[in-house]
């Protein structure tokens, strides 16, 4: 099969309609800058309309308890689930929309309709567990759409690589006991929520199915290129799964205000050239970025840029080496934990 780069995009004024409170990081004012770096590409973009998840795709990751109280939440609006995560009258509706788009830029994808897409939505997804909202997060949006990739279109291997400067809590338990959901994660730790050891490595059979990457604040693009290129590219080509799904937060950009990372506009090329390569090898190129968090207007409009031009083949990084990672570097020591958890099972860990 060849290789399209055809892409879809979500995108809806009605994702603003989830209110912050006022300060609140997680704003509808974050679409601007989205929206602003979607803008020169809107020609070659599929639009694709969103819709509400239903109760029934819902429970494949979240218990009817949890659907039940942000109903309640958002009837009583505006409450809070937690200190960090709001509900405003329209959240519920918006969370819905936001779950219903990405399961169905997913199933796009895998039915060939679309080689890839980025989904635009809000609130961000990758905290919620399947019994509790928070972390600004209400329904697990990457998740959902790994599982009715599952449920509705018999793939046996999704990948989910979750970017975002804040480890995927949520994501991880709800596939750790799962082989054909893997879950890989590069996130600052310790940090928030204060999981994504390397330690953590799945469960019974999904024992080596969940690989994290924990990274020291003030990595920027050599750690991270260092550990797509050498870590994540393995890993993915162990797995070798028939989609990748990328959770694409934008927090660990160095202007960001809540990270402590020091990933640039080039460095999110980088990494967003690295899953489209390894789509393209792996999966026919099939690829999708589902937006989590980002919290300044430069990081999200530079990486929704460098998502948008990776997926319509529009920027191809120069070909250069791996970073090295010479004995005592931050990468090395990166490579060494991951390598003590899953060296005996995944090959060429470290691997240029």
């Amino acid at each position: 099969m060849g290789v399209t780069h055809r892409a879809a995009v979500v995108s809806d004024s009605r994702f603003r309609d989830h209110v912050a409170p006022p300060g609140h990081p997680e704003a509808p004012e974050r679409l601007t800058a989205v929206e602003a770096a979607l803008a020169p590409h809107r020609s070659a973009l599929q639009p694709l309309a969103p819709r509400p998840a239903e109760d029934a795709e819902l429970r494949r990751i979240h218990t009817a308890a949890l659907i039940g109280e942000i109903r309640r939440a958002a009837e009583a609006a505006p409450s809070h689930l937690d200190p960090d995560t709001y509900v405003s009258p329209r959240s519920e509706e918006v969370a819905r929309l936001a779950a219903g788009a990405s399961i169905d830029l997913a199933r796009a994808v895998a039915r060939g309709e679309v080689a890839g897409g980025f989904a635009a939505i809000r609130p961000p997804g990758h905290h919620a567990e399947p019994d509790r909202a928070m972390g600004f997060c209400l329904f697990n949006n990457a998740a959902l759409a790994a599982a009715a990739l599952r449920a509705e279109e018999g793939l046996e291997r999704v990948a989910i690589v979750d970017w975002d400067v804040h480890h995927g809590n949520g994501t991880q338990h709800a596939f750790e006991s799962d082989p054909s959901v893997l879950y890989v994660s590069t996130h600052q730790f310790p940090f928030y929520p204060g999981t994504g050891a390397a330690a953590e490595a799945g469960r019974g059979e999904g024992r080596h199915t969940t690989v994290n990457i924990p990274m020291p604040a003030g990595c920027g693009d050599p750690e991270y290129v260092g550990v797509f290129t050498r870590v994540v590219a393995p890993v993915l080509r162990w797995y070798r799964p028939e989609l990748l799904l990328v959770s694409a937060g934008f927090d660990a950009h160095r202007a960001d205000p809540l990270g402590g990372m020091e990933l640039t506009a080039e460095g999110y090329r980088a990494l967003a050239g690295v899953v489209r390569g390894l789509a393209d090898e792996l999966c026919h190129g099939r690829l999708l970025f589902l937006l989590e968090g980002g919290y300044s207007a430069a990081g999200l409009e530079d990486g929704t840029a460098a998502c948008i031009e990776a997926l319509l083949g529009t920027f191809r990084a120069p070909h250069r080496a791996a970073p090295e990672a010479p004995p005592g570097s931050t990468l090395s020591a990166l490579i060494g934990a991951v390598r003590a958890v899953h060296g005996a099972v995944i090959p060429h860990l470290g691997d240029a």
